[in-house]
């Protein structure tokens, strides 16, 4: 880096996790941002392809997110989804009119043979976000959840179901084969910064890692990488984490997240009501620090953000950008 030039942020999220670490980040000035997006949660709906996680990436961006559920767009219609029900499709997967409208293009473009990662970019630039949107890889990654009624697709866990059965394993479906774009290869190796945003380590975080290529990317970039947790007090903020960790053996505690990253992270961002756990994650080689991760507003969400570029060293605490 040389002084005064925007510094280099790679956010790996999810959903609305991620979205809400996201517009911190991207409300920060002389910040460089490339969001690397989960498309584990993608499906085919009425014949349409649906991005849950990067729609969310957009939409929050853009300023049209429905804010009080935190996906989907603010002053939506379901006129489609009226008339699909009326002709007997199963409708339990909410989508609105104006939503309808991006399936369409994102599906329309998909079967002309364009490149996913190229469609979700051109969606960006039209709803003139000024980030890098990127698609871990642009073969189809599904995450399955394991009930004790069998499998089922992750929308149907988490939409139809209100993640309600008990999860006894997950997998991510053709990952192994799956290749990582040069686009998320390229942002992380040039980082200045990379961030695990505070979103579901199982669902939406380890499908974007276990992308063959990307985890070796994270380990191999010079950057420092800093986690925040989505784990509160033993609790979540919205989302099933808390009880999917504890249903697959993992500790529902800050400490548990710390655990399946501890093998890349160098620093991890926990809240004050987890200062019982510090000792632990001292103990996994991560340093830890401690500040208010409950981001409600835009104002904490960039309060936070500014946080996570001081703690890394990458500017100091007056917001200077520190010479390499």
């Amino acid at each position: 880096m040389t002084q005064n030039a925007p510094v280099k942020v790679t956010l790996i999220a999810g959903g609305v996790g991620g979205a809400k670490m996201a517009e911190g980040l991207y409300h920060l000035e002389n910040v460089e941002l490339s969001i690397i997006g989960n498309i584990a949660d993608d499906d085919a709906f009425h014949g349409l392809w649906v991005s849950p996680d990067i729609d969310t990436l957009t939409y929050t961006l853009a300023d049209v997110i429905d804010r009080q559920q935190g996906w989907g767009v603010a002053d939506e219609s379901h006129r489609a989804l009226e008339t699909l029900s009326k002709l007997g499709d199963d409708t339990w997967m909410s989508l609105g009119d104006r939503d309808f409208g991006l399936h369409i293009y994102r599906t329309h473009r998909r079967r002309q043979g364009d490149r996913p990662t190229l469609i979700a970019q051109d969606i960006a630039k039209s709803f003139e976000l000024t980030c890098d949107l990127i698609l871990p890889t642009d073969d189809v990654v599904q995450t399955r959840v394991k009930t004790d009624a069998g499998w089922l697709s992750f929308q149907e866990y988490f939409v139809k179901e209100r993640c309600a059965p008990e999860v006894r394993e997950l997998h991510y479906d053709h990952i192994e084969e799956a290749h990582a774009t040069e686009e998320a290869l390229k942002a992380l190796a040039e980082a200045d910064l990379i961030v695990v945003a505070p979103s579901n380590p199982l669902v939406s975080i380890l499908p974007i890692l276990k992308v063959p290529g990307i985890l070796e990317a994270v380990k191999a970039a010079k950057a420092p990488k800093i986690g925040v947790s989505p784990i509160i007090n033993g609790g979540v903020v919205k989302g099933p984490a808390d009880r999917m960790l504890a249903s697959l053996g993992f500790e529902s505690t800050a400490f548990g997240v710390a655990q399946i990253y501890a093998e890349f992270l160098d620093c991890f961002v926990i809240d004050h009501a987890d200062e019982q756990h510090i000792s632990a994650i001292n103990g996994l080689g991560l340093s830890t620090s401690q500040d208010a991760i409950l981001m409600k507003t835009r104002e904490e969400k960039v309060r936070l953000a500014a946080e996570l570029l001081a703690i890394s060293g990458v500017v100091d605490r007056s917001g200077e950008e520190l010479s390499a």
